[in-house]
């Protein structure tokens, strides 16, 4: 009973600190208050309901490259900033590993020998003035903090939380960096296609001008003509250029996602990607929240800061701490292991706040706008995630759409290109219908190659904006 009482006492005298009126303003968003089932639905065609589930870790070997699936390889293993994320990781397990160590009891063991010479004008007398003497002492002490209202259990859950957030947040950079690799190499893909059709267009004009050329000499076209053909082959030339420096381009800039140097680009050759689909899982705002590592991380942080609030309110609580010593000390050697030697004690220390000028209270007010901070960038995550999947999504629709489109119209163009050759050759129709043909065709095409390109990308987007088959039941354990 006298020990609760003067528990009891002390909180009372602790309350000239208060933390009164100070709180949190800020609240997490529940996933299920997002309303998107019906911009979800509307993406997703029925036939897709039994194909509907979460990328793999290994998303990107759905697009049957084993190129890509070296260079991503690579680039996990080898770039600075994946190494960069786990150094971040391992600060934070350190840092967790320091906070955890006040919940134990701390044992010190010391051995001190000390020679000196006493001062004849101290307090001792002759002969222990004026005399030289060796003191020599062996202790084990222990000491405890007694964690009454939870401050260090606090301070230990905030950085085990960070630390698991570090995790989450390497995860985070992996995905990033294997996306962006990804998105390069199908940017590569796109020049050598593009690459491909300056060619094409090329060898298309020689043709013409050669059939020009023989219309000049047959008489049915002027010199005028056979300039305008040979006026539009150079630019034919200089896309190819174009297109052959962007491959470059993309190579160099495959190889620095690598952290390698440019010569490692040049051994890229050209992608053989595969279109693959990206299905839409069944429940993506609720969990969207355990499947995006850097949704995942935000809340981490956002529970490490709620439990750094914990921590602070305990401080306007007392401290009581235990402490024990045993030990001998000696002025002479010889004596040091006998019981006259021995130098046992034990004690208790119990400090609380009374007056400390409102430290403790802007203490906590940090603390509370650390948790707002924290909380709200966590709500901004999350909205941001869903809204990043809806926006994929849209796009991948209209690509699609627009992808049927001109593939019909392409088909045309080719087979209206093909018939004004024919018809030029045979005398029947004009260089100027040739031309006119030849610029509808070759903006098809191009169309179709960037389209192409662009749902490869597109698809990519979905992938790492469904978290690229991070599983926080998983990967946290």
């Amino acid at each position: 009973m006298s020990r609760r009482a003067l528990l009891g006492a002390l909180v009372v005298v602790a309350g000239c600190a208060s933390d009164q009126g100070l709180e949190p303003r800020a609240a997490p968003i529940e996933p299920a208050s997002l309303e998107a089932a019906a911009s979800l639905a509307a993406m997703v065609p029925p036939a897709d309901e039994a194909k509907r589930g979460w990328p793999q870790l290994d998303w990107w070997q759905r697009f049957g490259d084993p190129q890509l699936d070296a260079l991503i390889g690579d680039a996990l293993a080898g770039s600075p900033d994946i190494r960069l994320a786990q150094a971040r990781v391992d600060q934070a397990a350190a840092a967790a590993q320091i906070a955890h160590a006040p919940l134990s009891p701390q044992v010190n063991a010391s051995a001190d020998i000390t020679r000196a010479r006493i001062s004849e004008n101290y307090i001792f007398p002759p002969p222990i003035a004026g005399s030289i003497y060796t003191t020599t002492q062996l202790a084990l002490g222990a000491g405890y903090e007694l964690d009454f209202w939870g401050k260090n259990r606090a301070i230990y859950e905030a950085a085990l939380g960070r630390a698991r957030a570090a995790q989450a947040e390497r995860f985070a950079a992996a995905l990033v960096l294997s996306s962006a690799v990804a998105t390069a190499y199908v940017q590569l893909a796109r020049a050598f296609d593009r690459l491909d059709l300056a060619k094409r267009e090329l060898d298309e004009r020689e043709s013409v001008r050669k059939l020009t050329d023989d219309r000049v000499r047959a008489g049915l076209d002027s010199r005028l003509e056979l300039k305008q053909v040979e006026t539009s082959i150079p630019a034919a030339r200089t896309r190819i250029a174009q297109m052959e420096e962007e491959i470059g381009l993309r190579r160099n800039q495959l190889a620095a996602l690598l952290g390698a140097g440019p010569d490692r680009g040049l051994a890229i050759e050209r992608p053989a990607l595969q279109a693959a689909s990206v299905a839409l899982p069944a429940r993506v705002p609720a969990d969207l929240l355990g499947r995006r590592p850097d949704v995942v991380a935000s809340r981490l942080r956002a529970e490490a800061a709620k439990r750094d609030i914990a921590s602070a309110k305990a401080q306007f609580y007392p401290d009581v701490n235990l402490s024990a010593l045993i030990g001998v000390q000696s002025v002479t050697l010889s004596k040091l292991l006998t019981a006259g030697s021995a130098i046992p004690s034990i004690g208790a220390a119990v400090s609380l706040p009374i007056l400390d000028g409102g430290r403790l209270r802007g203490a906590l007010a940090a603390r509370d706008a650390d948790y707002d901070v924290a909380v709200e960038q966590y709500n901004q995550t999350l909205a941001g995630a869903l809204r990043e999947v809806v926006d994929q999504l849209t796009s991948l629709r209209s690509v699609r759409q627009q992808s049927m489109d001109v593939e019909t119209a392409l088909a045309s163009a080719e087979e209206a290109y093909r018939l004004a050759v024919i018809r030029y050759g045979a005398g029947l129709g004009s260089l100027l219908q040739v031309l006119s043909v030849e610029t509808a065709v070759l903006e098809q095409r191009t169309l179709h190659a960037d389209l192409h390109s662009r749902e490869l990308t597109l698809s990519i987007n979905l992938i790492r904006a469904l978290g690229g088959g991070f599983d926080a039941t998983v990967a946290m354990q």
